[in-house]
């Protein structure tokens, strides 16, 4: 059974954020539906682990979070720190890990000794990622800070530059441009404004006239344009050779792997779902169709409805 609360539970924030941006009620029924998808595959993934004892132990999960800490240079204890910034608490976090653990054994399990890698699907792939590349290249690391305006923000420009402003002088003034990010940023906000690495010669002409005067660590000055006012940081500079056919398809093949087992993983659980019994009640049998209908509200009477 997954609860009228759970949907709920699960698109609070969301649904909030979408509907001060203006969503109508058939985008916040469509956000609905799309929970109780995702609660209702989480059940069913459950079930096969029950049955085929696929449980996830402590030292899996131990192991999982210590990988975690070291990808991104930080203890365990700061890493949990971050969670429970981020409103998780640290048992919330942990049944995370093992949900997503149990939900790799189970594809493991049900659908990867279906998947096989041909090396045309590798050449394909490094053509995709490599083929139009130049044999050497310039390329930047970027991060920004966006801030927009008009009428889904509810800003006008000059509000707009100063709220990014506001942002740069914070940075100026020692606070790191991620953190800043993270809070103020309106695009790459989870990854502390990172759009990444850029190749120069491709760069739209704004960024590339703003990034041209700065050295590796500096910001720009506010840019205005036409939909909100930025702030650039150039992190890094490199010159790049195109990578070998041989010496990306390792990586290569760690991608195709997963894109297969993820199709095969999706066929399989289309199977599961047409074989089992599944009743959506009330306005969630349809809530991705509905315009005008009445909807719970966020926090629902203690009184539920499966």
């Amino acid at each position: 059974i997954v609860l009228v609360s759970e949907v709920m539970q699960t698109v609070g924030p969301q649904e909030a954020k979408i509907r001060e941006m203006g969503a109508s009620e058939k985008d916040v029924a469509k956000l609905r539906a799309d929970a109780l998808e995702r609660l209702i595959e989480a059940r069913l993934i459950e079930g096969v682990v029950a049955r085929l004892e696929l449980y996830a132990d402590d030292s899996e999960i131990d192991a999982t979070v210590a990988s975690i800490a070291q990808e991104n240079g930080l203890t365990l204890e700061q890493l949990y720190a971050s969670v429970v910034f981020h409103g998780m608490t640290r048992d919330e976090y942990r049944q995370q890990i093992k949900r997503d653990l149990e939900r790799r054994n189970v594809v493991n399990a049900m659908v990867g000794s279906e998947v096989e890698i041909e090396d045309l699907d590798l050449r394909l792939l490094y053509d995709e990622r490599f083929g139009s590349m130049p044999e050497q290249a310039e390329m930047v690391r970027v991060r920004q800070i966006l801030v927009t305006y008009g009428q889904a923000s509810k800003r006008d420009p000059q509000q707009a530059c100063d709220t990014a402003s506001q942002a740069r002088k914070r940075v100026v003034a020692g606070e790191d441009f991620a953190e800043v990010a993270k809070e103020v940023s309106e695009v790459a906000r989870r990854d502390g404004g990172d759009i990444g690495w850029l190749e120069v010669d491709q760069l739209a002409s704004w960024m590339s006239e703003s990034l041209a005067p700065l050295s590796d660590g500096e910001i720009s000055e506010p840019i205005l344009l036409p939909f909100g006012c930025s702030v650039l940081k150039l992190e890094e500079t490199r010159d790049v050779t195109r990578m070998s056919f041989e010496d990306a398809k390792p990586k290569l093949m760690e991608e195709v792997w997963g894109r297969k087992m993820e199709q095969a993983y999706r066929v399989w659980m289309e199977d599961l779902r047409a074989k089992t019994y599944i009743d959506r009640r009330g306005y969630f049998a349809d809530a991705a169709q509905l315009g005008d209908v009445t909807f719970p509200s966020a926090n629902p009477a203690p009184t539920e409805t499966p």
